[in-house]
């Protein structure tokens, strides 16, 4: 059984999640092996809010050189979380506004 704090990694700060956070739409680095549920349950507990709907989004590592070395990043998940309308707003991204 994973915990929350397993699933849901970091908040993602940039100016297109700041502009989702006003529509009450959060962005949050996750779990590669993560499922909607699991995001939205974890959501819930951490920060005590109701969630409508989770759309995931699988972005592939890049390809890095270092002179003659070539490496990889590491794949990552992101999770974009819609909270109903009658939810309060996620404090962590209202102090960034």
């Amino acid at each position: 059984m994973k915990f929350a704090y397993d699933i849901i990694k970091k908040p993602i700060i940039t100016e297109r999640s700041m502009m989702g956070a006003q529509n009450n739409k959060y962005t949050f680095e996750v779990a590669i092996d993560a499922g909607k549920i699991e995001i939205k349950k974890a959501v819930e507990e951490i920060f005590g809010v109701k969630v409508k709907k989770v759309n995931t989004i699988k972005l592939p590592g890049k390809w890095k050189r270092m002179g003659v070395h070539v490496g990889k990043r590491p794949d990552i998940k992101k999770a974009i979380v819609t909270l109903t309308p009658d939810s309060k707003g996620i404090e962590l991204f209202e102090n960034m506004m």
